[in-house]
């Protein structure tokens, strides 16, 4: 499925602090990871300056191949959780920096949060020292087991901290609080994105999430695991559409968090299948366990992002599936996890 993209309709201003000034770099941290790769091709063929910040802890160098080829590009290699500075002009701090799959929590959760807060601490101060804009790239996560459905921006959430997924939530919570604090103590322009499943090219295979999961063993044939009855529900977004959104958030005035995903949620045992398909795999679909504490739905209301934005997802699963599994039979060795 195509549409043409048209330029964000204008929406009312909900920032005091307007646009940010249009000079200077984009600075994307988390730059070498799945999403942040793919923005920072996307300001690049936006004509964009881009410095991409990544200590490499879950990014991937080879996310950045094509970047690094173009003379607008700039890697700067730091730990957002620790203090960093830029000697050039920056337009716009995009937050991308984080620990932000199951196998992580497990791993590195205390990573998890310190990148909640002090990555998003430490981004807002660049920002607000350059008179940049500051987007972050937050997560449904906030909501929590929703006991709505679907999830609107003003739903406060059922989660519980103590999980093993508490730290991830947390750390957004916690990034999100700190991003609305700096736009009412210092009139800064903020824009939060809320950001549900999103799947394409450069996902980290080993990263815990379904499609990948699904991805890498449906690739050798191997048993694709459901937990439960596979009845849980979840909303996948093809990356070239949430990167759109997130593009077109930037460019707006919307200064409070708004949901980008796929307003239809299917069930994992339907993904399951379609990813099979996709593949034109044999593997037999195999019932596990059910998770702990995982949420039944997750199902974005995008009314304000269509609203605020003209935005609302262009590629179908079939699709983006599609193209996913082109991208990985052109690279079979991304399967096995980073090099």
């Amino acid at each position: 499925m195509t549409a043409t993209r048209r330029d964000p309709a204008p929406a009312r201003s909900d920032d005091p602090a307007g646009a940010p000034k249009p000079e200077g770099a984009f600075l994307v941290t988390g730059a070498a990871g799945f999403l942040g790769s793919h923005m920072v091709d996307r300001l690049l063929a936006e004509g964009k300056r881009v410095v991409g910040v990544d200590n490499f802890l879950t990014g991937d160098r080879r996310n950045l191949a094509d970047a690094a080829r173009n003379p607008g590009f700039r890697l700067h290699e730091a730990d957002v959780t620790r203090h960093f500075e830029m000697p050039e002009p920056v337009a716009w701090v995009l937050h991308f920096a984080s620990p932000a799959s199951p196998a992580d929590y497990a791993a590195i959760p205390h990573d998890a949060l310190r990148s909640g807060y002090f990555g998003a601490y430490n981004s807002l101060g660049l920002a607000r020292h350059k008179g940049a804009g500051f987007l972050l790239v937050s997560s449904p996560e906030v909501y929590g087991d929703p006991e709505v459905s679907p999830q609107k921006e003003g739903y406060r959430g059922n989660f519980d901290h103590l999980a093993p997924s508490g730290c991830y939530d947390v750390a957004k919570i916690a990034a999100e609080s700190l991003a609305m604090a700096y736009q009412r103590m210092y009139s800064m322009p903020v824009r939060i994105a809320r950001v549900f499943g999103t799947y394409g090219p450069r996902m980290r295979p080993d990263d815990g999430r379904a499609v990948s999961t699904f991805i890498r063993h449906a690739a050798r044939g191997a048993p694709l695991g459901v937990h439960g009855d596979g009845g849980h529900q979840r909303s996948f977004t093809f990356v070239d559409d949430v990167i759109d959104g997130l593009w077109r958030l930037a460019r707006s005035t919307c200064g409070h968090p708004v949901n980008l995903g796929h307003p239809d949620a299917i069930s994992v045992l339907v993904l399951a299948r379609a990813v099979r398909d996709a593949f034109g795999s044999r593997s037999p679909i195999e019932f596990l366990p059910a998770l702990p504490d995982d949420p039944k739905v997750r199902r974005p209301d995008i009314a304000l992002a269509q609203q605020a934005l003209d935005w609302r997802p262009v590629t179908s699963l079939a699709e983006g599936l599609r193209r996913t599994v082109a991208w990985c039979r052109r690279h079979p060795e991304r399967l096995e996890g980073r090099a």
